[in-house]
């Protein structure tokens, strides 16, 4: 009877220790969600933030092209004003694509492609839409690792009785920012 009752302690030892490890895990993996979104925003925030002169420097050049800069300025504020990480997502993509339309303008303007300014911005805008695309792409690596977490069993009884739901958010290009722009010479 001793024997039993070692065994079906240390069968109970076994499941809580377990049960806690896979609820840390669940927990650590959610908190590396938004750590991973928290340097997607830091990246979208710094090109918002290189936005205005970027839009400065080729009004200059295009004065005649409001609806371009208009447009740049809007989906800007968007962004600005966006709460949500699905907001955010869907603002950042109509930057996406008022950046690419700003770039066509810049197409029609060869003096303009050699300014100075407009180079500098232009490599700085660059190098952020490198960064930002490399926090999506850990921030949806985050998502993916989280969610099978919580569907697969026992995560998905842990996560259930605490909470936890699937994340459906990943961060998607939009169909119109996936248009390959048409550049002609």
């Amino acid at each position: 009877m001793k024997k039993f009752l070692i065994v079906l302690g240390v069968i109970a030892l076994i499941i809580i220790v377990s049960f806690v490890s896979v609820y840390n895990g669940i927990v650590s993996k959610n908190e590396t969600i938004t750590a991973k979104w928290a340097q997607v925003e830091n990246q979208l925030q710094r090109r918002n933030d290189l936005i205005p002169n970027l839009v400065t420097t080729v009004k200059g050049y295009a004065s005649h092209e409001k609806t371009v800069f208009q447009d740049v300025t809007n989906a800007r504020s968007q962004w600005q004003k966006a709460a949500s990480v699905e907001e955010k997502v869907k603002a950042a993509g109509a930057v996406d694509a008022a950046l690419a339309r700003l770039l066509l303008v810049v197409e029609n303007y060869p003096n303009l492609k050699t300014d100075q300014t407009f180079l500098k911005l232009m490599d700085e805008l660059s190098g952020t839409e490198n960064r930002i695309a490399v926090e999506r792409m850990r921030f949806n690596e985050a998502v993916r690792d989280y969610n099978v977490t919580v569907r697969m069993f026992p995560g998905n009884v842990i996560a259930g009785m605490f909470g936890y739901k699937p994340v459906t958010e990943y961060f998607k290009v939009e169909e119109k920012a996936k248009a390959v722009p048409e550049v002609k010479f």
